[in-house]
């Protein structure tokens, strides 16, 4: 478990903090009084970030902070200074925040920002700017928020950077840049990654209120105007992937099927519709297939429906392990399914689901009541072909209802 070092003088204010980030966040704490003490605490252990007041009895001026930075240590500051010169001197350091020792809206603070640390992790930022010492400048303020950055000097580099890393949350670019200026790149990330998926932000040291707009208007979700402040680049950095982050969640209550997470019905639709489209021209094939669980109303008069949901939790792991990341697989409802198996062949496709059936044949589910549990699916199984989507999915009903009259535990390909 990661560990979180609490250096404050005040031991009824450290105890105060531990005891919050103990209840909301999983991290051990340990709490040193002194200067002194905290170097014992770290020379033997490794702290996920530490929290830091500048007035302690044997460190008056602040002498703790400069310690932790000078071995490797990332740092929040605690300190009832309010001046704003000392403020901005103490920002100029290598640290996260500087938050003020107010009250219990601050103690909130401090948790909201750690976990906004830890969520930070899963996330990639992609900067590009044509100035070497920036570019550094802004690595560096992201590094000490836990993101992961990537850095490039142009756009071009940048289309062909998002084109080899999928999972790039967020681009901040400049806007004057050779090749390529920050509007034209705006303009052609938008063209491939949509808001919900990715996040633009633009800087510039133009203040023509007109270049914002025209930012804004062609996809950035903010502009931030150099010079900037640290504070100011850190909380809009955090509030853009905030926001995405609540945009995903969502869309996946939209889209996601609320038992299983696997994509609901309208998802399924109106991806498919798009895959299509995309393979019109080319000579890719997919395999349709929809699973019926077998006897399932047995298992729920005779086990209860929430081992009913165990049991479709279950199959829907399966049927996610079993297909490949470009694969689709998605609940209609009850417990039925539809996977999609994407440039296959008929061959294939049945060997796919025939392992995928023999894996639910060979598992087992434990009842509310630890009772072990056997169940088969039935599949129905269809290669694309020019017809309809929904004539297609009519075709694989066809043939699971052929598996369920032949005896269930099968897959039949029509």
């Amino acid at each position: 478990m990661q560990r979180i070092l609490i250096v404050e003088d005040n031991k009824t204010l450290a105890k105060l903090i531990a005891k919050k980030i103990q209840e909301t966040l999983k991290f051990e704490v340990d709490v040193a009084y002194t200067l002194h003490e905290a170097k014992l605490f770290l020379r033997i252990n490794t702290y996920f970030v530490t929290l830091l007041d500048l007035n302690l009895p044997d460190a008056p001026n602040g002498e703790v902070v400069d310690y932790v930075l000078a071995h490797d240590n990332k740092a929040i500051v605690l300190s009832g200074n309010i001046d704003k010169e000392f403020r901005t001197k103490m920002l100029q350091k290598n640290i996260i925040d500087y938050v003020n020792k107010g009250g219990v809206g601050d103690i909130n603070y401090i948790i909201y920002t750690i976990q906004r640390l830890q969520k930070n992790q899963n996330h990639k930022i992609l900067v590009v700017d044509d100035s070497m010492i920036f570019r550094k400048q802004m690595k560096n303020m992201l590094d000490i928020l836990f993101y992961n950055v990537i850095t490039v000097a142009h756009g071009e580099e940048a289309l062909a950077m998002l084109q080899t890393h999928s999972d790039i949350s967020l681009v901040i670019t400049d806007y004057n840049m050779p090749v390529m200026d920050g509007l034209e790149l705006t303009r052609e990330i938008r063209k491939t990654h949509s808001k919900d998926a990715l996040s633009i932000i633009a800087l510039s040291s133009n203040n023509d209120s007109e270049i914002n707009a025209m930012f804004l208007k062609n996809g950035a979700n903010d502009y931030i105007t150099k010079p900037f402040s640290k504070e100011e680049f850190s909380c809009r950095i955090n509030n853009t992937i905030e926001s995405l982050e609540n945009l995903n969640i969502v869309m996946n209550h939209a889209n996601r099927d609320f038992l299983t997470g696997l994509y609901n019905r309208r998802y399924f639709f109106k991806s498919m519709q798009e895959y299509i489209e995309n393979i019109a021209d080319t000579p890719e094939k997919y395999a349709l297939a929809m699973i019926d669980i077998d006897h399932f109303k047995k298992v729920n008069d005779t086990y209860g429906h929430d081992t009913g949901d165990k049991v479709i939790t279950h199959l829907s792991e399966i049927l996610t392990s079993t297909t490949n990341y470009r694969d689709m697989v998605a609940r209609f409802g009850g417990e039925e399914f539809c996977v999609i198996l994407k440039n296959v062949n008929r061959y294939s496709a049945r060997d796919i689901l025939d392992r995928l059936r023999q894996e639910v044949e060979n598992t087992v589910v434990y009842s509310i009541d630890k009772q072990a549990i056997k169940f088969t699916v039935s599949i129905g199984l269809v290669m694309s072909s020019e017809d309809a989507l929904e004539d297609i999915i009519d075709q694989a009903d066809m043939a699971l209802y052929k598996a369920k009259q032949d005896g269930r535990n099968m897959v039949v390909l029509d």
